[in-house]
């Protein structure tokens, strides 16, 4: 199992704004220092605790930061930009980071960004389809375009002068492009499905339980059989939510406290679920009313703190539960506490990783 980091990072109200993109930043920095492989970053416009508003621009500001991993989007939030603005971005991006980038996307999953883009009352997964396959159109096909669509139409036909480059989208580093992943909230999904036999590759969000993100594991392997390639189980992201102290009595105040970053983190992310119909993604059994839902219950079931013994074994539970797949994406929380923050990824790194890792290899020696 490969480590990556993941966040959509959910910070005080009252918080500085500054205060929050230097820690948001440091993370990533931090996490390439202790070689985590690759990691993500979320964005929302109209969310004062979800402040970062462009993955894009967030992970511009590191490309002189960060040294060895990647990086990815994770994810730009499809219909509330223009096809051709994505393309010229992530493009431009990719060789800012000389083809350590990941293309992560999605229709975006809050509402308030819809209403604000204007597109809160229409097809949101229709315009998500149309504008990826532009955005691939425009890497592939030849300038002047000819794009034709419901939501956009794409050309440069009456202003190309091609001979001094203008009327051009700029094509990304990678070839064809960038890998694309995307992200999967739903149990038993068929963005998954339909993802994979597209190619592209899943990320299991760290608020789904593990029963439903289980399912994901042959929603994958369906996708990828339907696409005429091979399954490979590398490439299945899973994020949790983990926090890892030296002391237990350390790891269970920081994680379950009532001013606890995770506390505030899940609470949040309850309320927009419960507010929007989505509480069965908290859900053990599809039969629990809403109001058995609780905060005190999803943190039992979705947080996972302790010593990097505890937190070991519970990662390889986890992993137990839901199948085998590639990176454990730790997820992203406030720094409420810098030091505990900084030490509980440096700990997940230099002890938790190695501690699964070598269960594995006895338990894989065994059979």
């Amino acid at each position: 199992m490969q480590l990556g980091f993941f966040t959509m990072p959910i910070h005080p109200l009252d918080k500085d704004w500054r205060q929050c993109l230097h820690e948001d930043r440091d993370a990533f920095v931090l996490a390439d220092e202790l070689d985590f492989v690759e990691a993500y970053v979320g964005e929302h416009v109209t969310d004062k605790a979800e402040n970062i508003t462009s993955s894009v621009v967030f992970i511009a500001a590191l490309v002189d930061r960060v040294k060895k991993m990647r990086l990815g989007t994770g994810t730009v939030n499809l219909p509330n930009t223009h096809p051709a603005h994505v393309a010229s971005q992530i493009a431009m991006l990719d060789h800012l980071l000389d083809g350590r980038f990941n293309f992560g996307i999605s229709p975006g999953g809050l509402l308030s960004d819809a209403e604000i883009f204007g597109n809160l009352d229409n097809d949101r997964n229709a315009m998500f389809l149309e504008a990826i396959d532009m955005v691939l159109a425009l890497w592939r096909e030849k300038p002047p375009y000819a794009l034709k669509g419901r939501f956009w139409n794409i050309t440069t036909e009456r202003t190309i002068m091609e001979e001094i480059g203008q009327g051009i989208v700029g094509q990304p580093l990678q070839r064809p492009h960038p890998p694309i992943v995307v992200t999967a909230v739903a149990p038993f999904s068929k963005g998954v499905t339909a993802a994979a036999a597209r190619g592209w590759d899943p990320i299991s969000a760290n608020f789904l339980m593990p029963r439903w993100v289980a399912t994901h594991k042959d929603s994958y392997i369906e996708g990828c059989a339907q696409g005429g390639r091979t399954a490979d189980l590398a490439n299945w992201r899973v994020a949790k939510s983990v926090f890892v102290a030296k002391d237990m009595a350390t790891a269970r105040d920081y994680a379950l406290s009532p001013n606890s970053p995770y506390v505030f983190y899940y609470r949040q992310l309850l309320t927009k679920l419960k507010k929007n119909g989505r509480a069965n993604l908290f859900k053990d059994d599809p039969s629990m009313p809403d109001e058995a839902v609780t905060l005190e219950y999803v943190l039992d079931r979705l947080v996972c703190y302790g010593t990097p013994d505890k937190v070991a074994d519970e990662l390889l539970s986890f992993r137990e539960e839901v199948g085998r797949f590639g990176t454990l994406l730790y997820a992203g929380h406030d720094w409420a506490d810098v030091g505990l923050a900084r030490t509980s990824m440096r700990l997940m790194a230099e002890e938790v990783l190695p501690r699964v890792n070598d269960a594995e290899k006895v338990a894989e020696a065994a059979e």
